[in-house]
């Protein structure tokens, strides 16, 4: 079972009736069942009763709730292994028995308290409903105690997005997994999870013979229209698996459960999957957005430091987008999405084994991938299948990005391709006088500060570049849309005729 706790007005009911609605699974909010069998709004409990007798009535209503879950998951009705959402009070866990009878019976996410502002607003927009009002402050110490944590969750199209602590174990228990060799090595165990298919790590593997054993992977597992499959993995594992999701039966749903800092700001919420062709990085591809996306930063704990730093040239590129600092301070995620309210609260093999390092001591925390996150999670929202010229801005030094990786047969990671591609981009700006002559090596120093490297290999030229960018799937009839960087800020689509102009 999973347990959703936080503060008053944190957004468990929010999110556990979003988080079962994807996975499938039955919901039960205790405050509603308390409710219901009491006749009588929780506020007025607290008033005709008191508080000590609500929470008699709490802990009677948990046990019964625990209880009787349990029961029916023994019976043929339930799989044994499947969880069940729980959304509990803001004090439900003050007493002791009744936090060991959820630990015991499941596991507790904890969804960390909003800002003072955000906070204040989710009260007042519903006045009375929370006899104890704001005891966030007070119950702090309380609250931090839990492990598991969850930093904040929001819609991404059709996706429900979670990003935390200690949160994967649970949503993967009971599901179809599919992950690269070092992942499984790395965390099956960990994870309690046997992935039914294993697929090789690394972009060389991005093919479509990989997808053609995924496909076949598919059939012996038995998997229909119904079935969901959950991507354990890098982003070449997650576009993968998403591409033969996408394609298996005209389309099955599936979750994403990305491991590197890379693919979880970068390929986790776009909704693009896919392989790479001969011709071209990702040539063969289609838009499926997956149903959950499960950003668990404890899986930061076996990056190694290039790895890291793969990732932080996607979070910089997002800064360039977004404004220097935009999405990197944790801001708060009262974002909109469908026009309501949204609550928050190189390859693989350079991995090592865990190493007890939280994310924090990684230098990234969840907090901040969450905020750096809705950078790329806005764009996307504004044009999800990239018709109206919006998301462009994402492959901000792609073009150049693309033809690095190619033309050195991958040795380049993606994230140092990424941080060469943006300043070779910012030049080829400053060229067409759309930029600062000192904007690149602004860019350069930021990227340098994240240990990554921001010249050419040595052997590369742009000239050198220019037949692999023509045959990048932004081109336009002879010409190749760029995303060229022009300032913090400021990211611009320019039609380049690399037939005719020199860069």
């Amino acid at each position: 079972m999973i347990f959703l706790y936080g503060a008053p007005a944190s957004g468990k009911s929010t999110l556990g009736r979003a988080l079962a609605e994807r996975l499938g699974l039955h919901f039960v909010d205790l405050d509603e069942r308390i409710v219901a069998e009491a006749g009588m709004t929780i506020p007025e409990i607290f008033k005709s009763r008191g508080e000590a007798v609500f929470r008699d009535i709490e802990s009677k209503a948990l046990k019964e709730v625990v209880s009787g879950l349990i029961s029916k998951l023994q019976t043929s009705n339930f799989k044994l292994s499947t969880p069940t959402v729980v959304s509990l009070g803001g004090g439900t866990l003050l007493r002791d028995e009744n936090r060991g009878l959820c630990e015991e019976s499941g596991t507790v996410f904890c969804i960390d308290t909003p800002s003072d502002d955000e906070l204040a607003r989710r009260l007042g927009a519903a006045p009375g409903s929370r006899p104890l009002g704001d005891r966030a402050k007070e119950r702090a110490a309380h609250y931090a105690s839990f492990p598991n944590r969850v930093a904040a969750f929001f819609d991404a199209q059709s996706s429900l997005v979670v990003v935390g602590r200690g949160i994967a174990p649970a949503v993967l228990a009971g599901r179809n997994v599919v992950a690269d060799e070092t992942v499984a090595r790395l965390w099956s165990g960990r994870l309690g999870v046997s992935p039914f298919a294993i697929i090789p790590s690394g972009e060389e593997h991005k093919t479509p013979v990989t997808v053609a054993k995924l496909w076949r992977a598919f059939a012996e597992r038995g998997l229909g229209r119904r079935d969901a499959v959950a991507a354990l993995g890098g982003g070449v594992t997650g576009d993968l698996t998403g591409f033969a999701a996408a394609t298996w039966m005209r389309g099955i749903p599936w979750i994403n459960v990305p491991t590197t800092l890379l693919s979880m700001v970068d390929a986790s919420t776009g909704g693009k999957t896919g392989c790479d062709l001969p011709d071209g990085k990702n040539l063969a591809g289609a838009f499926h957005f997956p149903k959950l996306v499960v950003i668990d930063a404890d899986f930061l704990e076996t990056l190694s430091p290039k790895l890291v730093a793969d990732g932080r040239a996607e979070m910089i590129k997002h800064e360039v987008i977004g404004g220097k600092g935009a999405g990197v301070r944790g801001q708060e995620l009262g974002v909109r999405s469908r026009n309501r309210p949204l609550r928050v609260g190189a390859t693989l093999g350079e991995a090592t084994e865990p190493s007890g390092a939280s994310a924090e001591e990684s230098g990234v925390s969840a907090k901040e991938i969450a905020g750096n996150l809705m950078v790329k999670v806005g764009i996307v929202r504004e044009d999800p299948l990239e018709t109206k010229g919006r998301r462009i801005l994402l492959n901000c030094g792609h073009t150049v990005a693309h033809a690095v990786e190619k033309a050195t047969g991958y040795r380049v990671s993606h994230g140092e391709a990424v941080a060469m591609g943006c300043v070779e981009e910012a030049r080829i700006a400053v060229r067409r006088g759309l930029a600062p002559a000192e904007w690149p090596d602004a860019l350069a120093s930021r990227f340098a500060a994240a240990g990554l490297p921001t010249a050419l290999p040595d052997g590369l030229s742009l000239d050198r570049l220019v037949p692999l960018m023509r045959g990048d799937k932004k081109r336009e009839g002879d010409a190749v849309v760029f995303a060229l960087p022009c300032g913090w800020g400021d990211v611009r689509g320019v039609r380049i005729d690399l037939s005719k102009e020199s860069l």
